[in-house]
């Protein structure tokens, strides 16, 4: 069981070097912002497949902390990037949309 575990984990482990290649070269700030959320999703995936493998419980706690950092970090990129592009083709808000 432990080298199904292991071979599971050097599996995401790649798989979190592709998603730090695609952070690094981008292109765009959305490419940046998905390859982060799979780093995140992968890493936490790791993180509970090492914990089982090691029998290190504390490994979970790891993994649920990296799971809300992860969350935070799609929502402030969100709240960065939304208020810049509607949906109607003009950028930002304007006061006819607060008064609507």
């Amino acid at each position: 069981m432990t080298a199904v575990l292991n071979a599971v984990a050097a599996i995401l482990l790649f798989t979190l070097l592709v998603a730090l290649v695609r952070i690094w070269r981008g292109p765009d700030p959305a490419d940046r912002m998905l390859a982060s959320q799979l780093f995140g999703t992968t890493g936490v995936g790791f993180l509970l497949v090492l914990s089982e493998a090691l029998e290190a419980p504390a490994l979970v706690d790891v993994a649920l902390t990296l799971a809300l950092l992860s969350v935070l970090a799609l929502v402030a990129f969100v709240a960065r990037v939304a208020p810049s592009v509607s949906g109607d083709g003009r950028s930002g808000s304007n006061e006819e949309d607060r008064n609507a």
